[in-house]
């Protein structure tokens, strides 16, 4: 039990290590990181440290399709303790204003 609890304690520190992370990529286009604007979808952290990331982008014709996954994957290879990174980019459900953060929000003068 408190190998499962520690094992759990783990896997959340490097989720948060992640995450901090993916708040060095930004959409070139607008002045806020990916994670805050709503764009990663689900991050998961499998045995041996391998991370799986769910996320999307502001449009499908994004000019920075091709940067943007390639730029969090490096990102997250740099953490720690990461032993292999999957990113998986999907558009369902569509991106939409509403998956941003209040910080990004104000940011963006949406406040």
């Amino acid at each position: 039990m408190e190998e499962t609890k520690a094992s759990n304690q783990k896997t959340e520190e490097l989720k948060e290590k992640i995450v901090k992370a993916l708040k060095t990529v930004f959409d070139p286009e607008i002045p806020v990181d990916i994670y805050e604007l709503g764009l990663i979808y689900e991050i998961n952290v499998y045995p041996v440290n391998n991370v799986y990331v769910l996320m999307t982008l502001t449009s499908p014709s994004c000019p920075a399709a091709e940067s943007i996954p390639s730029e969090a994957e490096m990102a997250i290879k740099e953490v720690e303790g990461v032993n292999d990174v999957q990113i998986e980019l999907t558009f369902d459900p569509p991106y939409t204003m509403e998956m941003m953060s209040e910080s990004a929000k104000l940011e963006l003068g949406f406040m």
